[in-house]
């Protein structure tokens, strides 16, 4: 897939002095820190370096990309070199995507307390799971996986959500067996449900009660104990949503849906249509919709795009995709094989290579993609060599005033 010809990066060039004035009281310093990294991306504020082609002499310019997190030009190695690193740890067994949902009124509680409910909410969900996987009237089963935190839907909304990806089995409770659930089957979900709304609700209380939680603008009211009760009653009585996929097709395929989630925040670039006159068009899916994978076209004010966008800004340190049971980094090595022993497989033999590493990006590139940075992408005999490099126009790009 080619460059997509526009890019979050140049909505924020163009618009984004105009968002910061609408929005100017309400952005935090997080979302100012994304704003101004993803405007310098990949121009002369990061530096860079001038290419030419030894053969016929094409010449290009290389600017440095920002590298920050939540920027969509700036993930796709980074997607790589996580699929890589996982590749080793699959199984030779049925894969389950379990997906738990908060409703409306946690969201609005979330948006304002971000790393605590978040950091709830993976707690609750691998509680949740672990507890009833381990019930022997259910699996009986200790279990490994991974969960990665989605924030956004479609149309950018403030949306909670992890994606879990479980193997379907686990180890017995003395590891001398793999216990595999039913073909197709993981866990019921009305009972992960009704578990994971006990533990998120418990857990969402503790945090009141021990001033973790704070609460501004249309919010307020909850900094009253009965106010927060009153919010939270209409969640007590309803079914939160956890539904599991149908199981993947084999472990390629894992790994081929899953790092479409684990990289990406909010939108992709690939989604954008265009933008002209103040506004931003852009493909999104209605799953609500009798043909949901039918795209339609959504068109905003571009200061409302930006202000989407910035919904989905992480905590500093936030991490969004987390490991839990045995595919937890202390046991992963030791478990996963002593899995492999009773599953009747082996690991992949490790790849052998006498070169020396690199540390220049484009070999790294290379190795992951398969794609070449080096060959001339004009006469394609050529190779590209560096012949100058810029340096950034500044260690870091300028945070606006805020005063």
């Amino acid at each position: 897939m080619g460059r997509p010809t526009l890019t979050v990066g140049d909505i924020f060039r163009r618009y984004g002095e105009v968002s910061r004035q609408a929005t100017s009281r309400t952005l935090s310093t997080a979302q100012r820190r994304v704003m101004a990294a993803i405007e310098s991306c990949r121009t002369a504020a990061f530096g860079g370096h001038v290419e030419q082609c030894d053969r016929c002499g094409h010449t290009r310019v290389w600017y440095n990309s920002c590298r920050n997190r939540h920027c969509p030009s700036c993930q796709s190695l980074a997607r790589a070199a996580w699929i890589e690193d996982r590749t080793a740890d699959l199984l030779d067994c049925e894969y389950f995507h379990v997906v738990f949902t908060v409703p409306q009124a946690i969201a609005e509680i979330a948006a304002q307390n971000k790393a605590v409910v978040y950091g709830i909410l993976f707690r609750a969900t691998a509680d949740t799971l672990r507890l009833i996987a381990a019930d022997p009237r259910h699996l009986g089963a200790a279990i490994g996986f991974f969960a990665v935190l989605h924030t956004w839907g479609q149309t950018l909304m403030h949306h909670p959500h992890l994606h879990c990806v479980v193997p379907g089995g686990g180890l017995s409770p003395d590891g001398t067996r793999w216990i595999a659930c039913r073909p197709g089957f993981f866990l019921p979900v009305r009972v992960l449900s009704r578990l994971f709304r006990r533990l998120f609700l418990d857990a969402l209380q503790e945090a009141f009660d021990t001033g973790r939680l704070h609460f501004a603008g249309p919010l307020q009211a909850l900094t009253d104990p009965a106010g927060l009760a009153a919010h939270l009653q209409p969640t007590r009585h309803t079914d939160w949503v956890v539904y599991a996929k149908r199981p993947f097709a084999g472990p390629q395929q894992v790994l081929e849906y899953v790092g479409r989630y684990t990289h990406r925040v909010a939108i992709a670039n690939q989604r954008l249509l265009d933008m002209d006159d103040g506004h931003v068009r852009f493909r999104y899916k209605d799953y609500r919709a009798a043909s949901p994978q039918t795209p339609q076209t959504m068109t905003l004010d571009a200061p409302e795009f930006i202000r989407r966008f910035l919904l989905h800004v992480l905590p500093t340190g936030f991490h969004r995709i987390r490991y839990y049971g045995w595919l937890g980094h202390r046991h992963r090595a030791e478990t996963l094989a002593r899995c492999r022993q009773l599953l009747g497989t082996t690991a992949a033999p490790p790849i052998t290579d006498d070169t020396p590493p690199s540390s220049d990006y484009r070999d790294h590139y290379e190795s992951l993609t398969g794609v070449s940075l080096r060959r001339c992408p004009v006469c394609a005999d050529g190779y590209m060599i560096v012949t100058e490099c810029l340096l950034r126009a500044r260690r870091y790009p300028a945070l606006p005033d805020s005063s």
